[in-house]
């Protein structure tokens, strides 16, 4: 199982999420470095032993602007396989993505209105080159109005694997920042459908709970506030073979 670790951008630097309330978002402190600037945070998880990285570009999300220059100096600079949501919702912003250097393409439900456009992607870009994220906030499944899929999680969680997805993000944005656990019994859900590496965001609090998600068999754990407060350490980490 694989730890990632993670970093919101917002009006072009780095932030503290928490619970999807995205205008009180406010710059991280963390014990790990001073900076707030995405490639030095960046290149400090580098240092730290860390190979994959990921970037939620809420400029992207919220604004549509995203922050193309930022992301190719990340992964020309530090060479992390860097996977990275910015609310893309057509083949160019995807394509782009991917001239920037970008191992994965996050595809999340929240800025998802045509289920088509999963398909699409998975067509011209490859299941490998992108993850799908199941965006839920307290059970309920995020989509844009208007949305032609499944509103139920699991069921559209099929469509997408029917689709050649081969890669899920479950992130519960109610629990992001929070420190609470992940969502558990929706998690068994996910991982009960056949053929799909799934990963984890939202909740994760320190080494215990990366080993119960490792034995239930999630394939990743993407991580934060859990880094930037010192409460998972790097030495953890490594001790129990997550680095």
């Amino acid at each position: 199982m694989k730890v990632i670790p993670v970093i919101d951008i917002s009006n072009g630097i780095v932030v503290h999420a928490v619970e999807g309330k995205r205008s009180e978002y406010k710059p991280i402190q963390s014990i790990l470095t001073k900076s707030v600037e995405p490639l030095e945070v960046a290149k400090v998880f580098k240092t730290l032993g860390f190979s994959e990285l990921y970037i939620a570009d809420l400029d992207a999300i919220t604004k549509e602007k995203c922050n193309f220059q930022v992301l190719k100096r990340i992964t020309d600079e530090t060479e992390l396989k860097v996977m990275v949501d910015a609310g893309v919702a057509d083949l160019e912003t995807a394509r782009r993505l991917q001239e920037c250097g970008i191992a994965k393409v996050v595809i999340g439900t929240e800025t998802l209105q045509n289920k088509g456009f999963v398909y699409d992607v998975v067509s011209v870009l490859g299941s490998n080159k992108i993850i799908v994220s199941l965006d839920l906030k307290d059970n309920k499944l995020l989509v844009k109005l208007g949305f032609d899929g499944c509103k139920d999680p699991i069921c559209l969680l099929r469509e997408f694997r029917e689709m050649g997805v081969l890669n899920v993000i479950v992130l519960d944005l109610a629990r992001v920042g929070r420190g609470e656990g992940v969502n558990g019994n929706f998690l068994k859900k996910t991982l009960e459908e056949k053929g799909l590496d799934v990963y984890v965001g939202g909740g994760v609090r320190d080494i215990k709970d990366l080993l119960e998600l490792k034995n239930l068999g999630v394939s990743g754990v993407l991580i934060a506030t859990a880094l930037h407060s010192g409460k998972m350490s790097i030495d953890e980490l490594k001790k129990n073979g997550f680095q």
